[in-house]
């Protein structure tokens, strides 16, 4: 089959992979030249993820069967529509089903409307209405605010930790509907977050491994909010906090998501990717993504028996429900090394990696030069470690990060034993407390 991947990060390196191990004759249209793909494919080319009649004529020209979208960007541009207008199966939804992501108020409205009881408590300003946001303010005590739209996973503020008190929480407030079309105050909540990222096609819904990722820059999940500097998984598919009620709670959310979407819009092709929480009041959705998480991606890709190429066309065929998916039952963790100064004023330097044979290595933001491999602003590259056990998976993971020279960092303490009991030492106190 020929199958093209777009987008440029280690998601896509891992997408790739995982195409290439089933046989996968492989295209792909790039931001940037990603070395981690590109060497693999049989035609590339690079330019603006969100345009969609540049890609769509790269597919036509190369042929391509079926497509799979890495990044929300191109989602919310709706590359999805243009490919499926040009006869292209597309495993990602269609702009008006991005809405998922793209759209935080459209997301709780729907779970309103649908009587789905996961949401935190809430309400969507479309304008800045100083006494109504004061009021909400003071009835929650503590409170989550956030864009509505894409921000690269940097939107959201939390009073306590970015937002000083209730003027900081009004003027962050007013900042964001200059850039939005509305903010969304919610009641902030008390939990382990974890991810579930659900394989979809508007009738079937088929969980990954559940994944924990950590959003900040520095160990002991201090300093500022990331992209993800890494995550883990465990064998048993689920994670040491978690109890199986809390994974059967959140995969029945996001059927009922999946259906209420189906009824509203059309049949969601792709990944439902849910943050949710486990709290005492059961388990609660944070937000969806619209496609495969990063780093969780990394987690899960490499754990899929068979063929990504066959779920993702089955899946855009809605025929997901004869399609035979299932994981390995081993612990993933993943660790990103980025540049000095990541996120705020990231240092671009010259790296050297060192690849261990144990570990599976995905490019990210890196620049090739005449002279190697240069980070550029953003994360650089992803190792994974699969064992066992986490504890294993960890050790392969840190030896690898560790192997890169250069003005680089990644936090040392991901997938750790140390960090694991925290979080279920965590949990322990919030359910007794």
């Amino acid at each position: 089959m020929r199958v093209l991947v777009i987008g440029s990060g280690a998601r896509e390196n891992a997408i790739a992979d995982a195409l290439l191990h089933g046989g996968t004759e492989l295209y792909a249209y790039m931001s940037t030249k990603n070395p981690g793909i590109y060497k693999y494919c049989r035609g590339y080319t690079t330019g603006n993820l969100e345009d969609a009649k540049g890609i769509g004529d790269f597919a036509t020209a190369n042929k391509v069967e079926l497509a799979v979208v890495g990044p929300e960007a191109p989602l919310a541009a709706g590359v999805a529509d243009e490919l499926i207008r040009i006869g292209v199966k597309c495993f990602g939804p269609t702009k008006e089903l991005a809405k998922l992501e793209t759209s935080k108020a459209f997301l709780r409205s729907l779970l309103e409307k649908y009587r789905i009881n996961a949401s935190p408590k809430f309400r969507v300003f479309r304008n800045y209405d100083e006494k109504g946001m004061l009021d909400l303010l003071e009835e929650l005590g503590e409170y989550v605010i956030k864009p509505d739209g894409l921000t690269g996973g940097k939107g959201v503020k939390l009073s306590g930790e970015h937002l000083a008190g209730k003027e900081d929480a009004l003027a962050y407030c007013e900042e964001v509907l200059q850039g939005h079309g509305c903010v969304i105050i919610e009641e902030k909540l008390y939990g382990e977050e974890f991810s579930l990222q659900t394989i979809a096609d508007g009738m079937t819904a088929i969980d990954c491994p559940a994944v924990q990722d950590h959003k900040r820059a520095y160990e002991n999940d201090e300093g500022p909010n990331t992209g993800g500097m890494g995550s883990y998984s465990d064998s048993n598919h689920s994670l040491p906090f978690l109890q199986k009620e809390d994974l059967e709670e959140a995969h029945e959310i996001t059927v009922r998501v999946m259906r209420a979407l189906k009824k509203e819009t059309g049949s969601f092709i792709g990944i439902m990717y849910g943050g949710f929480m486990a709290t005492k009041k059961g388990v609660k959705l944070l937000e969806y993504n619209a496609r495969f998480g990063d780093p969780e991606a990394m987690n899960v890709l490499p754990l899929l028996k068979g063929k990504l190429a066959d779920v993702c066309a089955a899946a855009a065929n809605e025929e997901l429900g004869s399609a035979r998916v299932e994981f390995e039952k081993k612990a993933t963790v993943c660790k990103y090394v980025v540049p000095e100064g990541y996120p705020d004023r990231p240092v671009i330097s010259k790296i050297e990696i060192e690849k261990l044979p144990n570990a599976l290595t995905y490019h990210a933001a890196v620049e090739e030069r005449e002279d190697g491999l240069y980070t550029t602003k953003s994360r650089a590259v992803a190792f994974v470690g699969v064992a066992d056990t986490i504890e294993e998976a960890e050790k392969i993971a840190e030896d690898a990060a560790n192997g890169v020279k250069g003005s680089v960092y990644h936090r040392k303490d991901i997938g750790t034993k140390e960090l694991v009991q925290k979080r279920v030492e965590h949990m322990r106190r919030i359910m007794n407390g």
